[in-house]
């Protein structure tokens, strides 16, 4: 109590200036600070410009020192040190130019220039070629050739070989043209001009030949048919041997000629049976071979398509002659049809050739054949009605004037799909003619290209219509 008592009369007194109270033993005494606080609140140092006001104080509005530095300098960047503001060169393009970088990496202090240095023009180099740019300074162009009588001559074209692809195996085809086995590209044959007398010459002597065979009965005809389609298939496989192929060319051959044989032997029943046998007999081939490097599917498709094309094809004529070995009654019904088909055809080539060389403009097919034109296969469609007209006037088999229409109209147009047909298989392999057996016509497959389109589609006109009944 005594201790309490004394601590409450000593803080309660208010003439003593001791700033120390005794608390007793629980406290014991504590010593205030002095009340006298006409010195600063805080000090940073003997300027007094730095001394700050108390914070009980009211606001003086004035801006201390250390910032009115820097707001003068900012003022003054003349008299500023390039480390006052480092921003600044960035905003204002009228800022001064700040010092380099100093390197502390190396050995001592080095300062690297800012500035981009100037573009290093090096030497061209001689021999380089620029695309679009001519490395003479003018332009290099050969001279047109010219003839003995100054007349401008084109330049000799030289045909290419066709190019194999590296993954090409040996046996494989090496077909040059637009849709050869290897897509390689070459000029297109360069077809000559028809030799009209020779042509003529021997065409008549075929017709010849061909009325002779007639006059003596179908069998004759037949051997005549048997002997143009077995050279027909011997030029072929010759020809796309030379491509590269390696076709089954007996097996082809003899197929093309057993065909139109069976066919006038036993009727239209014994053509599949052709068929296949030859291709199990190419599949057996191929089967004994030693690899795949045979090309079992490019040559085994090069020999059915003459078998198809010649053989099959060819069969129609051995069907239509065996329509005259039906019956007395029938004698005639055969050879007539097929005479009217071959004249129908030579009309249509013939008219074809002379109205297309005259007024041909526009090109039927120009990147099968240059030569041939819509002109031309109007003019052949108009010489093929007029020949099976007069024709048919002396027939008994198509008596009609229906029959006449119909039997010109299909020769018009499969007599020209024949004919390009065959020249593109010849563009495809780069060769002007299958043969030359025929001067002036080319091979027997050149000849009779037309006739082995016409030959099924007047065989099953025959059939439908049957004009003779």
């Amino acid at each position: 109590m005594s201790n309490d008592n004394r601590g409450n009369d000593n803080r309660g007194s208010d003439n003593t200036n001791d700033p120390t109270i005794d608390f007793g033993d629980e406290f014991g005494v504590v010593r205030f600070g002095s009340d006298d606080d006409s010195g600063p609140a805080l000090s940073f140092g003997s300027n007094e410009t730095e001394q700050l006001p108390h914070w009980t104080e009211p606001a003086t509005g004035e801006i201390p020192r250390f910032m009115k530095q820097d707001t003068e300098s900012a003022r003054r960047p003349e008299q500023d040190d390039d480390e006052t503001d480092v921003w600044s060169a960035y905003n204002d393009p009228s800022a001064p130019a700040r010092k380099p970088p100093i390197d502390l990496t190396g050995d001592g202090p080095r300062r690297f220039e800012t500035t981009t240095p100037p573009p290093v023009e090096r030497p061209r180099r001689e021999g380089r070629i620029v695309i679009g740019t001519d490395p003479t300074g003018e332009t290099r162009r050969q001279a047109p050739l010219r003839d003995a009588s100054g007349a401008q001559t084109r330049p000799t074209q030289v045909t290419r070989a066709g190019r194999t692809s590296p993954a090409s195996r040996p046996g494989q085809p090496r077909v040059a043209g637009r849709a050869g086995a290897t897509g390689s590209m070459s000029r297109p044959p360069v077809s000559g001009a028809r030799d009209l007398p020779t042509a003529t010459a021997v065409g008549a002597l075929l017709l010849a030949v061909f009325i002779g065979a007639l006059i003596v009965g179908p069998a004759a005809v037949m051997v005549i048919v048997l002997a143009v389609i077995g050279l027909a298939a011997f030029e072929f496989f010759t020809q796309i041997t030379q491509a590269g192929y390696k076709p089954i060319s007996v097996i082809g051959i003899v197929s093309c000629i057993a065909a139109p044989a069976v066919a006038y032997w036993k009727g239209d029943s014994a053509i599949p049976l052709v068929l296949l046998f030859a291709f199990v007999g190419i599949s057996l081939v191929f089967v004994a071979s030693d690899g795949v490097d045979s090309g079992p599917v490019p040559n085994s498709a090069a020999t059915m398509i003459a078998i198809i094309w010649i053989g099959l094809m060819g069969s129609y004529a051995g069907l239509i002659l065996r329509w005259s070995t039906l019956g007395e009654g029938f004698a005639q019904r055969g050879t007539d049809t097929l005479f009217i088909i071959v004249a129908g055809v030579v009309a249509n080539d013939i008219a074809a050739y002379f109205v297309g060389t005259a007024v041909g403009r526009q090109p039927l097919r120009e990147w099968i054949s240059p030569k041939k034109s819509i002109e031309g296969l109007i003019g052949g469609t108009i010489g093929t009605f007029v020949v099976v007209v007069l024709v048919g006037l002396q027939s008994t088999t198509w008596p009609s004037f229906g029959s006449w229409i119909m039997l010109a109209l299909v020769i018009s147009v499969m007599a020209p799909l024949g004919d390009l047909t065959e020249s593109m298989f010849k563009r495809n392999l780069d060769i002007k003619d299958f043969g030359t057996v025929l001067s002036g016509h080319g091979g027997a497959l050149d000849r009779f290209d037309s006739i082995l389109f016409v030959l099924p589609a007047v065989y099953y006109l025959g059939m439908v219509t049957t004009p003779w009944a």
